[in-house]
């Protein structure tokens, strides 16, 4: 019914306690990447705003000392680093929604960047900020460690505004690195390029970002490539070498000084050589560089022919990796077998830890006769996948977040007494129940698409 463009803090505040007094529901708006119905409307009696970010985009502070920069929480990726970089620091958080999504809506969400391993997911980069809350400002200050209790901070963080408006966002920043590079290797199979994986990150190799896909990813993301020519010679060359077909690409990157970088690249070749992975330099790595925000683009193209485009991610620990994996292909290769259509599904690992990894699924549907039977389609895979991901020790997100989409499946992942938890944090903050209702627990006045 309205869309409201703050420009400071005191806006924010000034338009909650507005919406508060006169029972208007709002939304928090940052970048609008949100794959999940974060910051969807709804069919509602009740008036409903709509409170943009996107005037909030500037850098407010940087203490180098503590290498602790302040930004409005409407500043988006590109903005980010740019007024960064000039000071010669990067927080380095590399979503794939970089160019588009904001640092407020990285902390809402709890996000997760392309270099993780370096820099860690958002809530290691999130030091304090600004909430502006219907109980008043809530200011979270920066202190490096607390052994005080629950952490304030932890709270806030992946609330998707239900909480309040997160207005100003402190992070732990990093001098740019002298040295980046980013390599890929082909491994024969599956098992090779995950232990492999496995292997480098449990040994703790100074590695930036890790990428591995899955047979089938390898084979697509080769056939998207183009240079048909250049390609050929390159199949050739890895058949030679052991990985024909079943072969697994993993994109890998190294960042830091370049005392860092050299033990670190002759310590991954060695690594690799144990699970006879093929070493292809760093010429294949730039040209992922070159290309690692454009995918998402490609959905316009996919339209265009008739097909819809999704993706589904989780995260699980490595003794369930495999079973999870094959149970979310499977499901989505299978789902529409009653109709008589194929779906091409693909997987890649793309964030890592010691104890587990994120899975991300993409999968490609004709959309059919119309939008109705495309919806109808998506809603079957997502609904009975996302079903499969929570009864397998599967988080219901990773990096994406819960949003309305998510928000049926979240009580399996926390269970009854972690949902108790959370609604009585959420009401505390927000008795009414007027901010983002339906985001991350359901709400009986928004309509679940699954029903």
């Amino acid at each position: 019914d309205g869309v409201a463009f703050p420009e400071t803090k005191d806006q924010v505040a000034e338009l909650v306690e507005f919406c508060y007094e006169h029972d208007i529901i709002l939304i928090p708006y940052g970048g609008g990447t949100s794959v999940a119905g974060h910051i969807n409307p709804f069919e509602s009696d009740e008036p409903i705003l709509t409170l943009s970010l996107g005037r909030m985009t500037r850098l407010i502070d940087l203490d180098e000392e503590s290498q602790i920069a302040t930004f409005g929480a409407g500043t988006p990726g590109p903005l980010v680093e740019s007024q960064l970089r000039s000071r010669g620091y990067t927080l380095g958080h590399f979503p794939q929604s970089f160019e588009l999504s904001t640092i407020g809506g990285w902390v809402a969400s709890r996000s997760s960047g392309q270099q993780s391993l370096r820099y860690g997911r958002i809530e290691q980069m999130f030091a304090g900020g600004s909430v502006e809350t219907p109980k008043g400002r809530m200011d979270i200050q920066t202190i490096p460690a607390s052994a005080g209790g629950p952490d304030v901070r932890e709270i806030f963080m992946g609330s998707e505004g239900r909480m309040g408006v997160i207005s100003e966002v402190k992070v732990r920043v990093t001098p740019l690195a002298e040295q980046e590079d980013f390599y890929v290797i082909f491994f024969p199979s599956w098992t090779q390029a995950k232990e492999a994986a496995r292997y480098m990150v449990q040994s703790k190799v100074q590695l930036s970002m890790l990428r591995l896909s899955n047979a089938v990813e390898t084979t697509t993301q080769l056939a998207l490539a183009g240079h048909p020519g250049q390609i050929s010679m390159l199949e050739k060359y890895l058949s030679f070498k052991g990985a024909a077909e079943g072969k697994c690409m993993m994109t890998l990157g190294i960042t830091g000084l370049p005392e860092q970088c050299r033990p670190a690249h002759k310590l991954m070749k060695s690594m690799i050589r144990r699970y006879h992975g093929v070493y292809t330099g760093n010429f294949l790595g730039k040209k992922w560089a070159d290309k690692r925000f454009k995918m998402p683009y490609l959905r316009e193209a996919l339209w265009e022919k008739g097909y819809v485009v999704d993706t589904l991610e989780t995260a699980t620990d490595w003794d369930n990796v495999d079973n999870l994996l094959n149970k979310i292909e499977d499901n989505l290769r299978n789902s529409l077998s009653a109709e008589n259509e194929k779906v091409h599904v693909f997987t890649h690992l793309s964030h890592f830890y010691g104890q587990g990894c994120s899975i991300y699924t993409t999968y490609v549907y004709r959309a059919g006769e119309s939008c109705e039977q495309a919806l109808e389609r998506w809603k079957h895979m997502k609904s009975s996948t996302s079903e499969i991901i929570v009864n397998n020790r599967g988080a219901i997100s990773h990096q994406h977040g819960v949003g309305k989409d998510h928000a049926p499946f979240l009580p399996k992942e926390k269970g009854e007494l972690g949902m108790h938890l959370i609604k009585t944090a959420f009401a505390a903050m927000d008795e009414k129940g007027l901010l983002n209702p339906g985001t991350l627990i359901e709400d009986d006045r928004v309509k679940s698409l699954f029903d």
